[in-house]
């Protein structure tokens, strides 16, 4: 499958290098056509490695990945061109922290809307779906890192685009999914962030996650 990461941090380097050893063609797209931390990606990468523009890895994914910062979110989309991204499945990593008073960072956007939503309304003709935004980027690849039973969330409008995202993590290892409803969930995953933040810490590790525990019986 071609697969579009928008966005060249570690997030993007992450899901994209793991996307990679799974046997997909993976594009990496940064504002500019020759964005360093993208061409070195390439370089550790082979030969299903690619990198471009946002506009050049929206063209050739069938699934987008916005692996972009969350305040930056839409201008992203935007330079990816809503034209290269209608119909497709866009999966919504990122988180709307707002670092411009320092740590911890506070949410842009929260409590009657989500970034998840924003781009949903922003992009109607696109497939939402908000995944991996409550861990770690090593996580999200390789679920194995934490021991026992935990979580993963997907939430999104479109069922069909849903069940596509499931099918990525489980690729990556997690059994444990669960499908929180429409893309108004997102209010509740992006929230979560400065909860993670303080748990990360106080660990003094990012090698944690949620697991919902529920009762059995009555």
């Amino acid at each position: 499958m071609k697969i579009g990461i928008l966005g060249t941090g570690m997030v993007g380097a992450t899901l994209g290098s793991k996307l990679i050893q799974l046997g997909h063609d993976v594009r990496m797209g940064s504002r500019l056509t020759n964005n360093e931390k993208a061409v070195e990606w390439v370089k550790s990468n082979g030969s299903k490695a690619s990198q471009g523009t946002f506009d050049d890895a929206a063209k050739f994914g069938e699934i987008i990945f916005n692996c972009t910062a969350g305040t930056a979110s839409i201008a992203a989309l935007t330079a990816a061109g809503a034209s290269n991204l209608k119909g497709k499945v866009l999966i919504d990593v990122a988180n709307p922290l707002d670092f411009s008073k320092g740590m911890p960072p506070t949410l842009t956007v929260c409590n009657a809307d989500s970034l998840g939503e924003q781009i949903q309304r922003t992009f109607p003709s696109v497939k939402v779906v908000k995944a991996f935004n409550t861990m770690h980027c090593k996580l999200m690849v390789e679920s194995s890192l934490v021991r026992g039973e935990h979580d993963a969330f997907v939430c999104g409008n479109d069922t069909q685009a849903k069940e596509r995202v499931k099918e990525i993590l489980k690729s990556f290892g997690w059994k444990s999914i669960i499908d929180l409803g429409d893309i108004t969930a997102a209010r509740g995953t992006e929230i979560v962030l400065p909860l993670w933040l303080r748990l990360m810490g106080l660990f003094q590790s990012p090698n944690f996650n949620f697991e919902v525990v529920r009762q059995t019986s009555a």
